[in-house]
């Protein structure tokens, strides 16, 4: 009773006062619409890490001795022939010093054969000599020139690190700045995308001359370029919401005002993130897509509902009014369900994760608004006149799909329904059988967010190809006591847990500062392979230690942290896992209280950290999507059995959606993680819609099939309508520029559709047995 005089007042107050409810939010709009204007895009690398993981800890430690995983390689390859040649070596010197001047780059981390810091060192009469790889006498005009470099590279041992094994390419390698040195501002990663590719190889590369950049900032400012193509998905799918709504309505006043005031809701969405202080990451520019299609499908109901009043003769202010009364209940727990179950990804310690959060949350908030009293009050306006519809009245009892509606009733009878249950806990057991076996992480070479045919991916792909060290490091960091690297035992723990490292499958190549001390070992001993081993004294260590400066990241300048580099053939999710347990298992050999091996920096242990927080949020966060769903089915139904019917479809949907991940080699990442509860926010609509109907008919005596049938009657059309209309607008992302926007269009339309046929066949099913009184 409470609730009804709630809704009562509500209805009293807004319809008594039309004019100021339209003026109101004609002016929150215009002024939200001038905010939406100013939203920038907002991208950076450490929203994308979690930066209270263990890992990533370790990582903001040493950052500042080490580098970051946030880095820029640029691979300049000679076309014809290799990179012997004037032309190749003066584009190479232009490459590395515009990188070098490009704001946000950290300048003491350029490297390239033209850093003073690549030496060579070789062994003579008197000892070692040595010197810059590049001379600084250094013409590459000269052909004697060009020669002695290229010796310089052979004994610098950089070939396959700064120049690629066959020769035909040299690489140039930076670190970035959180900031703009110049500006003292957050660094704009899109900015510095476009300089590289506009700066660098729109300037460099030519008919001879190929160059090839990745990196976090290359990735995003290339994710950035096709989101772009959002705008055109949400045009197309515009204009085919537009058409199937005029089908469904035939009122072209209806069609106009249920598109409003779903556009409202997203201005209003767009508009309160710039109020909030936020920009719209390239990750999260889908979601004002999916605002606009909840504003639709929540819509829908209400012009179906106010179009079905008109046709029985009510006036079209009485129809908006009935019709908010009898949607403001179920609508409002539908889309409380929603945001609430947005809210919950909040608990992925994932800065990324937590915006999108916060974005999708707000755009379904607003939808409370727009589209559940704006909207009722226009339609009070626009439906002026009952008569014009008694011709819709004819065609709506002669509808086509009624026929639909028998026949989905009987889902309803004891008997169908009991073939329905016995089919889909065989569908759910198969369907657990590949969900326990969908993994965590990326399941594809490249960057996974985009295709393998793209630009970025092809860069990857050659670069792994011609250099020896993998894009993909991940770097576990040893802290030790000061001065260890003078003491044999240290070393050689290290040595031997690097040497072991490098045997596990997987891992392409392991670096330390055991590896290039026992080299230089034997450089003092006339380069004879059998001194190519640790010295055994301190004095020998120190002086071998001493050739290894501290920009090379083998150590710190005390000594007491030396990182092991391990580089994987690929950072696919088995791959890392593989590692990183064999790191774990490894280290429990090797720990002492002085001698720790932590994990872990670079690019893979960012992606290993970003797994295992995933990993962990996982189960937590469907508990909270489901908690809240359930919660707010008791409160509006209450009712345990109708709680019941209404999510255990959704559940059996979600499993049925994670097999389908398995099935499509589709990992559960940062991008598809969030699909999910997305799915099961948006799928419970369907089902609330429904229920609430036939809970009113149930608590009157009515027959279960009944009921369902006089729900579908009033509502089918309309759950019918949403589900497809939803899953038409996803579907044209199967042809984005966006490999995770092609991924989550799949799972999308999937769970659209599966999550309205579940509503339709599998709810009606189980109330049959949870009101056996009323069933036959």
């Amino acid at each position: 009773m409470r609730v009804s005089r709630m809704v009562d007042l509500c209805e009293l107050v807004i319809f008594r006062h039309r004019a100021f409810v339209v003026a109101l939010f004609a002016v929150m709009t215009a002024f939200l619409l001038y905010q939406a204007t100013m939203l920038k895009m907002d991208a950076g690398f450490i929203k994308n890490i979690p930066l209270h993981h263990p890992y990533m800890k370790t990582y903001i430690k040493h950052q500042k001795d080490f580098g970051g995983a946030n880095t820029v390689m640029v691979a300049v390859r000679a076309k014809n022939g290799d990179i012997s040649n004037p032309k190749f070596f003066k584009t190479l010197k232009k490459v590395h010093d515009q990188l070098f001047f490009i704001p946000g780059v950290n300048r003491t981390s350029v490297s390239s054969i033209y850093s003073p810091s690549t030496r060579f060192v070789e062994v003579v009469e008197d000892g070692f000599a040595g010197g810059p790889v590049i001379p600084a006498d250094f013409n590459p005009d000269r052909a004697e020139d060009l020669s002695v470099v290229r010796e310089n590279i052979n004994k610098a041992g950089i070939v396959g690190r700064l120049v690629s094994e066959d020769f035909s390419a040299a690489m140039v390698r930076a670190s970035l700045l959180e900031f703009n040195p110049d500006t003292g501002e957050k660094l704009d990663v899109l900015a510095l995308a476009a300089q590289l590719e506009n700066e660098i190889r729109g300037a460099y590369a030519d008919d001879d001359i190929d160059v090839h950049i990745i990196g976090f900032a290359k990735m995003i400012g290339d994710i950035a370029d096709g989101a772009k193509s959002v705008v055109l998905f949400f045009a197309i799918a515009f204009v085919i919401t537009a058409i199937l709504v005029f089908i469904f309505s035939r009122s072209l006043s209806m069609t106009v005002l249920a598109l409003t005031c779903s556009l409202v809701a997203v201005v209003w969405q767009v508009g309160l993130l710039t109020v909030l202080g936020f920009g719209l990451d390239p990750m999260s520019i889908l979601v004002p897509f999916l605002v606009f299609a909840i504003g639709v499908s929540h819509g829908v109901q209400m012009i179906n509902s106010a179009g079905r009043l008109c046709c029985q003769g009510y006036t079209g202010k009485e129809a908006a009014q009935s019709s908010f009364r009898k949607l403001l209940v179920p609508g409002g727990i539908a889309l409380l369900s929603d945001t609430i179950g947005f809210l919950t990804i909040l608990s992925i310690d994932i800065g990324i994760i937590r915006e999108l959060a916060i974005t999708a949350s707000l755009g379904v908030a607003v939808i409370i608004l727009t589209n559940l009293i704006l909207l009722p009050v226009l339609l009070s306006f626009a439906n002026k006149n009952a008569g014009q519809q008694k011709d819709a009245n004819e065609q709506e009892r002669k509808s086509r799909i009624s026929w639909l509606f028998d026949v989905a009733a009987m889902c309803a009878d004891r008997r169908v329904a009991t073939v329905i249950i016995i089919v889909t806990a065989a569908l759910f057991a198969g369907s657990w059988k590949f969900a326990s076996q969908m993994q965590i992480g990326d399941l594809q070479a490249g960057a996974p967010q985009l295709h393998e045919s793209s630009r970025y991916n092809q860069d990857t792909f050659l670069i792994t190809e011609k250099f020896s060290v993998s894009v993909d490091i991940i770097t576990v960091i040893t802290e030790t006591k000061e001065e260890a690297c003078t003491y044999h035992e240290y070393m050689t723990a290290i040595d031997e847990f690097q040497w072991r490292m490098s045997n596990v499958e997987g891992v392409q190549s392991v670096v330390s500062l055991p590896t290039i001390a026992k080299k230089v070992n034997e450089g003092y001993n006339e380069g004879s392979a059998r001194w190519r081993v640790l010295p055994f004294d301190t004095a020998s260590l120190v002086q071998t230690v001493a050739r290894v400066p501290t920009s090379s990241g083998l150590l710190n300048r005390d000594c007491s942290v030396l990182p092991i580099y391990i580089f994987l053939k690929d950072h696919k999710a088995q791959t890392i896992q593989t590692v990183v347990d064999a790191v774990k298992s490894l280290r429990k050999e090797y720990e002492r209280p002085d001698l720790r091996f932590k994990l872990a920096s670079g690019p893979a242990g960012v992606m290993a950290a970003k797994n295992e927080a995933v990993s962990a949020a996982q189960m937590p966060m469907m508990m909270y999507v489901y908690s809240a769903v359930i919660l707010l089915c008791l409160v509006s139904f209450r009712s345990i059995r109708a709680t019941i019917s209404v999510v255990l479809p959704l559940y059996v949907v979600s499993t049925m959606a994670q097999a389908l991940m398995t099935m499509l080699d589709i990992g559960l990442t940062v991008a598809t993680l969030p699909v999910i509860a997305l799915g099961v926010g948006i799928g419970v609509d369907y089902g609330i819609y429904i229920l609430s109907t036939m809970v009113s008919r149930l608590s009157q005596g009515v027959a279960v099939k009944d009921a369902y049938l006089e729900a579908l009657k009033e509502r089918g059309n309309a759950v019918l309508f949403t589900g497809f209309t939803l899953a038409i607008g996803v579907s044209t992302w199967f042809f984005s520029a966006l490999k995770f926007q092609v991924d989550m269009g799949i799972l999308l339309t999937f769970m659209f559709l599966v999550n309205m046929l579940g509503a339709i066949i599998l709810l009606p099913a189980i109330a049959s047995f949870f009101w056996p009184r009323q069933s036959k």
